[in-house]
């Protein structure tokens, strides 16, 4: 009777342990759905107000205004800086055209003297001749200097006739300065100056002065005027010694706050308010990035223990695939936005207060972020079965696209440096590497094929054959090959997934487990507390 009495109770303790294991099955389900479900979804099933996403939408407000307002900013700094650059070369070079633009050469001696004397007497007579805003820099009080050197070999002897040369390879530099309010014809500049060049270990000639400017146009738009001092370089570049001498004008532009002003009318209110959305768009990022941090960590947890529950109740390892779901990556895809944005509207206060001037990198990180939040709004889409077909296809499709861009890079590479060593001294698109890359880019998307072919035309006839196997080689093998494999990878993942949606057939060991869950986000279930599930991680639970 002892015996009969102690198997019964063994039997109702086995029966309450493996309901009470069912449930904490049920419990884990459940909260692995709701994990996974929409904001709208959480919302029925919890009723939690989604103000993720409602701070996600208005994220896209604000940094989409921060964004136009800045890109108006930088347009107008960016349009003065070019224009000021044509107006040196128009200034400062002797017959200079626009349509000569990056040809402006000099073939005599006499050109190069005069050209010389030519920029320093308009330097000199600056005043008279500009229509614009420019004035010569100060240093302690006085007039900055115009300064011209050269570079040339210490020593050499070069007699082509002969055959011959002795030349000492180190390079030596050699400076005058002339100061701004003089006055000089050639004759009496050239006497004044003492300046001669010996062309045959010329290397270079630089020309070096700096004007001072400010840019009213910002005024119209509200904005503070900014000062620039463009340090400008004339360059006459003979290193080639091939009797042509380049001559180009390039400048270096510093901004930053003029040192007294006053604009009728305006008061620092704009400035204000400018900085302080500058500061709501940090502060709303950076609430972002925390919540997107703390979703990411939650998403982590529950992966170890979603590990654990398949390891403890199945006895099975979870895929990497599995393990992968866990991690959300638009909310990856929001952390980096939120970083970049923070980053640029930091450097945005720098410029607008004129500690930094650094536009290019704020753009960029601007840009990138913008580009980085509109792309998240496909997340938001994602949540309706017939626009998730485009997230579903490219998430499916990365790891075989990315396979086979590695192995077709390796076929590109070899056709880049082909063309380059073979072509390049006689086609001016295979010049350099980063242009024969960029030009067989091209011919894949069937750019100015026919403009490729032409200029080969007149080149030797080995170099013209080759040129000829080459090209259409390459464009018969990207095109009719690795760009329809290509395209065919991208469709059969479509079809794949297209498929699964029809059947609904679970395409993991998750959604599988997820599906077993029938609860619905209206039923109520999802309100109980979402940790009760952690009794079915012991495996003294369901085993003895």
């Amino acid at each position: 009777m002892e015996k009969l009495e102690k198997l019964k109770m063994t039997q109702r303790s086995d029966s309450h342990s493996g309901k009470g294991c069912r449930e904490a099955q049920r419990d884990f389900r459940r909260r692995l759905k709701y994990f996974f479900m929409n904001p709208c979804e959480k919302y029925r099933a919890r009723g939690r107000k989604p103000w993720k996403l409602m701070l996600q939408i208005l994220k896209i407000a604000i940094i989409t205004i921060q964004l136009v307002s800045f890109g108006l900013s930088n347009e107008m700094m960016v349009t003065f800086k070019e224009e000021n650059l044509m107006t040196f070369r128009h200034l400062f070079l002797k017959g200079y055209k626009d349509h000569r633009l990056g040809s402006f050469a000099l073939y005599t001696k006499a050109d190069v003297y005069d050209h010389i004397y030519y920029v320093i007497n308009r330097y000199i007579d600056l005043h008279n001749l500009t229509v614009g805003n420019l004035a010569y820099e100060r240093v302690d009080g006085k007039y900055a200097p115009l300064s011209v050197c050269q570079e040339f070999y210490r020593n050499s002897t070069i007699d082509p006739g002969n055959e011959t040369f002795d030349i000492d390879p180190h390079i030596d530099k050699d400076c005058i300065s002339i100061y701004p309010m003089q006055s000089f014809d050639n004759s009496s500049l050239a006497s004044h100056l003492n300046f001669s060049l010996d062309f045959k270990r010329l290397l270079s000639v630089s020309i070096n002065l700096t004007l001072k400017t400010i840019n009213l146009q910002t005024v119209r738009h509200h904005e503070l005027p900014d000062c620039y001092d463009f340090h400008i370089m004339i360059m006459f570049d003979n290193r080639a010694h091939s009797g042509k001498i380049k001559v180009d004008v390039v400048n270096d532009v510093i901004i930053y706050e003029c040192r007294d002003w006053n604009v009728e009318g305006t008061s620092d209110k704009n400035d204000y308010l400018l900085l302080s959305f500058d500061s709501l768009v940090i502060l709303a990022c950076f609430t972002s990035l925390i919540l997107c941090m703390r979703s990411v960590i939650n998403g982590i947890q529950l992966q170890f223990e979603f590990n654990i529950f398949f390891h403890t109740y199945y006895n099975k390892i979870v895929t990497w695939s599995d393990r992968m779901e866990f991690v959300n990556g638009w909310y990856i895809l929001i952390i980096v936005s939120d970083t970049l944005t923070i980053a640029g509207s930091a450097l945005k206060i720098g410029i607008q207060t004129k500690y930094l001037t650094n536009y290019d990198v704020c753009s960029i990180l601007l840009g990138t972020a913008t580009m980085l939040v509109w792309v998240s709004v496909i997340r938001y889409l994602g949540f309706f079965k017939k626009y998730n077909i485009l997230i579903l296809t490219l998430r499916a499709a990365f790891p075989n696209v990315i396979r086979f861009c590695c192995c077709a890079a390796m076929i590109y590479l070899g056709y880049c440096f082909c063309g380059w060593i073979v072509l390049g001294p006689y086609h001016d698109k295979f010049r350099t590497l980063d242009k024969v890359t960029e030009c067989l880019f091209s011919l894949i998307n069937g750019d100015d094929m026919y403009a490729t072919f032409l200029k080969m035309r007149d080149k030797s006839y080995i170099v013209w054959l080759f040129s000829r196997v080459y090209l259409y080689s390459f464009i018969s093998l990207f095109i009719y090959m690795v760009l329809s494999l290509f395209i065919a990878l991208i469709t059969d993942t479509y079809e794949t997934i297209k498929h699964h949606q029809q059947d609904k057939v679970p395409v993991s060991q998750l959604q599988a487990f997820i599906a077993e869950c029938r609860d619905q986000p209206e039923s109520g279930s999802y309100q109980t507390d979402e940790e009760s599930a952690s009794c079915c991680l012991s495996p003294c639970c369901c085993f003895r």
